[in-house]
């Protein structure tokens, strides 16, 4: 196997098992050392590969983001109308957190963690080619007067809000609905 092949695998190797880690030890488990022993590499290899800790973690959420993104809008592309289309990207979004727990989990609990800031820049730049896309499939639907037309901020905080205010606020509203008066 040719080096950069190497790499490639070690990288691979270092994401999916940070990945693990977050999953089934939480915010407090996720340590340099566990990520470390689980993907079975050393130190030196996730420091050469990311610079940093910090850094496994920004290229992590980044991995997890353009996951999402490409199946959002993947399903995007497959709508007719602006409707259908607002609404695939909802339930992409939704489908994904349902077939990705782990990507989601680390997604929606670690995007204002500390260990993000430190790569602030290049996770905005991540999102902001995949919401380029969405923008450009909705931009003739916006002078077609179908959809509303948004600043890019707002459109990301639409498409990916619910998903994160559906798990704070469901659980209570559904209970609520279902309790005896």
């Amino acid at each position: 196997m040719a080096k950069q092949q190497r790499g490639e695998v070690t990288v691979d190797r270092l994401l999916t098992a940070a990945l693990e880690v977050y999953a089934t030890s939480g915010r407090p488990g996720f340590t340099v050392t566990a990520v470390t022993e689980a993907g079975g590499v050393s130190l030196g290899s996730l420091y050469h590969h990311f610079g940093s800790f910090d850094g496994l973690a920004a290229a992590l959420y980044t991995r997890c983001t353009e996951q999402l993104f490409d199946e959002m809008i993947a399903a995007l592309h497959r709508a007719r109308t602006a409707r259908t289309g607002v609404r695939a990207l909802i339930v992409a979004h939704l489908r994904f957190t349902e077939e990705h727990p782990d990507a989601a989990l680390f997604l929606h609990t670690s995007a204002h963690s500390g260990y993000l800031a430190a790569h602030a820049d290049e996770i905005r730049t991540a999102k902001a080619a995949k919401l380029a896309v969405i923008s450009e499939w909705m931009a003739p639907r916006v002078l077609a007067g179908e959809i509303a037309p948004v600043p890019v901020p707002i459109l990301e905080v639409l498409v990916m809000g619910p998903v994160t205010e559906a798990a704070r606020i469901l659980p209570d509203r559904i209970w609520r609905s279902l309790r005896p008066d």
